[in-house]
């Protein structure tokens, strides 16, 4: 399924708009604690790219939802819904210290307004195992319970917001740090979760490595197009395109009707 730019066309419940912006230096903002870190945060700051401005997307064939942090603070869910939001993914965890305060409201909030919702762990590859950090995002919020509604976990894999880009890992460390992650949270679950990545950071820390097409993807692109994907897969499950419209926090499609929504969450 692909997404389709439509000048003019109406977006589902509300229109997305891209503005455009220049791309952000890769210094342009100090270290910050893990409140500001969220799903592109870093991704924004060192790929933002430059979107078409009046561009809308014609989306008969995907599902619109967003993804939140403790950055959003408390989430007026009813008003999320009435929007067109049918999806969310809330930040739980990062490494392993810190837990989203607002976590509680936000996830069972969106849940008690008939949304579909999932968690994700912001990795930290340096700081402790990928087994280590999976046992402490489930053990926070980031299982998966199996009643239809809960998406699978994700694990966000970006630019490290406190040094060095790929955590100080070669390509082959951090493959190995993300297999580590990936493994136990199947076997904590019994799913695989959702990669969170974009194309840029996959190519760059892990030499764009092809061994995870049995995950399915996010993909972070702030742009008119998904364009190119990582090695590892042939299409994206979703598609974060902006990190503010409609919806509270950034935007996302899922790639696919509501059904194939629920299957995912259904596993």
């Amino acid at each position: 399924m692909k997404h389709r730019p439509v000048r003019g066309a109406a977006a589902i419940a509300a229109g997305i708009v891209l503005c455009a912006q220049a791309p952000a230096a890769a210094d342009a903002r100090p270290v910050t604690g893990p409140e500001d870190h969220y799903a592109g945060s870093q991704i924004e700051r060192y790929e933002r790219a430059g979107g078409a401005p009046d561009l809308r997307y014609a989306a008969e064939d995907q599902v619109l939802g967003h993804d939140v942090s403790s950055h959003q603070g408390a989430v007026d869910w009813p008003a999320a819904a009435g929007a067109g939001a049918r999806f969310v993914y809330v930040k739980a965890t990062e490494g392993v210290t810190y837990v989203n305060p607002q976590f509680p409201q936000q996830y069972h909030g969106a849940h008690a307004a008939g949304l579909t919702r999932g968690a994700y762990h912001f990795a930290l590859p340096d700081v402790s195992s990928g087994a280590a950090q999976a046992n402490y995002f489930v053990d926070h919020g980031g299982g998966w319970p199996g009643d239809g509604r809960t998406l699978p976990g994700a694990l966000d894999a970006e630019y490290n917001p406190y040094g060095e880009t790929c955590y100080g890992k070669d390509a082959a460390g951090m493959v190995a740090w993300i297999r580590d992650f990936v493994g136990t949270y199947r076997a904590r679950t019994g799913r695989a979760p959702m990669i969170y990545t974009s194309t840029t950071w996959w190519r760059r820390c892990t030499g764009d490595n092809g061994g995870f097409g049995d995950t399915p993807l996010w993909l972070a692109r702030y742009d008119t197009q998904v364009g190119p994907l990582p090695a590892s897969w042939g299409f994206q499950s979703i598609w974060q395109f902006a990190n503010h419209g409609a919806l509270p926090g950034d935007q996302n499609w899922f790639n696919g009707s509501p059904d194939r929504l629920h299957a995912l969450a259904r596993g």
